[in-house]
């Protein structure tokens, strides 16, 4: 795919589209790790600069779409660049919203950060910095297009999803040992969710990566692990 176009503004369209997934990927990585942190360390100002900060993503988000819009339509690309162009535009929506559940990661601390800690606060840190190595990771192989790179991201989905499974029976238990912990706990499984679906875009941006490579889809369906069946958490994003 590392080819030159005879003319180089070309080249550097195209750069800049890899440009704005980094910028974007590099805020949202941020955006996680500071949400997690104003979690673990009931942290509130540091949540609501998390939550300030979402707009910056989505500001640049606006400016690959125009980008990648006004490179469809001027240059016309084809193969490769085409991929390129259009794989771009499906990543960065993969990363908003990764940014969304960083946001809303954050807004359950400031809720949790009233009431007593909780012990398994803890394993939701185990979960975060296994999803936190996933993002970094996959974003380094879309830059380099590291297609081994992608794979094992995708092959770590199933750890994410084991460690959710884990951490939904470690709160289940927490709360039926004491009812008074059910509306916190409730906050938590939401994180836990949420943790778990930015595993899931994690793994989304792994396959762009194979596709913008190779011009195909990965060739096995991912297995999922997760048995926590908890259907109704999936309503927590905005």
């Amino acid at each position: 795919m590392n080819k030159d176009h005879i003319v180089k503004s070309f080249d550097e369209d195209l750069k800049k589209l890899d440009n704005f997934i980094a910028e974007m990927g590099g805020l949202a990585e941020v955006q996680l790790a500071d949400a997690v942190e104003a979690l673990i360390k009931r942290d509130t100002d540091l949540a609501d600069h998390v939550i300030s900060m979402d707009k910056k993503i989505d500001a640049i988000e606006e400016q690959l779409d125009e980008h990648a819009i006004n490179t469809l339509a001027l240059r016309q690309p084809m193969a490769d660049d085409l991929r390129v162009t259009i794989t771009a535009l499906r990543t960065a929506s993969l990363i908003e919203r990764i940014g969304d559940y960083a946001k809303n990661i954050a807004k359950r601390s400031v809720v949790l950060s009233q009431s007593p800690p909780l012990g398994p606060t803890k394993s939701v840190g185990r979960m975060a910095t296994l999803v936190q190595g996933m993002i970094k990771d996959v974003l380094d192989a879309y830059i380099a297009r590291d297609v081994n790179k992608a794979e094992a991201v995708r092959a770590r989905d199933a750890d994410a999803d084991l460690l959710h499974t884990s951490l939904f029976r470690e709160i289940l238990t927490y709360m039926m040992e004491d009812p008074r912990t059910i509306t916190s706990c409730t906050h938590l499984l939401f994180v836990g969710k949420n943790l778990e679906r930015i595993g899931d875009h994690a793994t989304n941006v792994a396959e762009n990566v194979y596709y913008l490579v190779t011009g195909e889809l990965p060739p096995d369906e991912r297995e999922k692990s997760d048995a926590s069946s908890f259907t109704s958490l999936d309503a927590d994003h905005e």
